[in-house]
């Protein structure tokens, strides 16, 4: 679909919708929503914050791993943001962690609504195994993801730039490429930000000429 009959999102209208304590309690599986998701250290509240301009929408902590969550925020009646708990990096048991992966394998691979998912990794520790677990079921499950090298203010350009093309080049080799695309991000200097809201417009896509349809058919 071209960007020209894409009904652009604002995401700085993005509310609170619901903490899910479990799959059985998200919201009902219709219109389109995007997760984000990554290691606990990886920036996640800090880029659905920047992406929103809200500094209190999506609760960040110095606790990595307390939120464990999945959390609904709401763009429009039938465009949701999905904020997923952290991983990898929580200190809990090892049955939660193990009960986590069942639930995130499962929502990552059947929830129908599910139009695409930003996987967060801190630029400077890229590709670790829950990151390769992610991308797999990503893949297997055919949908498409979009990687946030994340805390790129971190590095100069010259390295930021060569760990991109690093990563893509891992990607292809493990033949995780498919459908997935990668990009330099930093929340505090809002770096990447217009190519974010870019992928997310297409993922969340309402075709402008059906904005209408149901009104006309009432």
């Amino acid at each position: 679909m071209s960007e020209a009959n894409v009904k652009r999102i604002n995401f700085r209208h993005a509310e609170f919708l619901i903490s899910a304590p479990t799959l059985a309690e998200c919201p009902v599986d219709s219109g389109a929503e995007v997760a984000f998701a990554g290691r606990s250290n990886a920036g996640k509240s800090s880029a659905i914050n920047a992406l929103t301009d809200n500094n209190k929408l999506a609760r960040t902590s110095k606790t990595p791993g307390r939120t464990q969550l999945i959390n609904f925020f709401q763009l429009s009646e039938s465009q949701r943001l999905v904020d997923l708990p952290g991983y990898g990096y929580a200190k809990v048991a090892r049955a939660m962690k193990d009960e986590w992966q069942r639930n995130l394998a499962f929502y990552l691979e059947n929830r129908q609504c599910l139009k695409g998912l930003v996987l967060l990794m801190d630029i400077r520790q890229p590709l670790k195994e829950f990151d390769l677990q992610m991308l797999n079921w990503a893949v297997k499950s055919g949908l498409p993801a979009h990687i946030l090298l994340t805390k790129a203010d971190k590095l100069k350009n010259g390295p930021a730039n060569n760990t991109r093309f690093a990563v893509e080049k891992e990607l292809k080799a493990l033949e995780l490429d498919h459908n997935v695309t990668v990009q330099i991000f930093s929340a505090p200097k809002r770096k990447g930000l217009d190519k974010l809201e870019r992928q997310l417009n297409q993922w969340l896509a309402v075709p402008q000429e059906d904005t209408g349809a149901e009104q006309a058919d009432a």
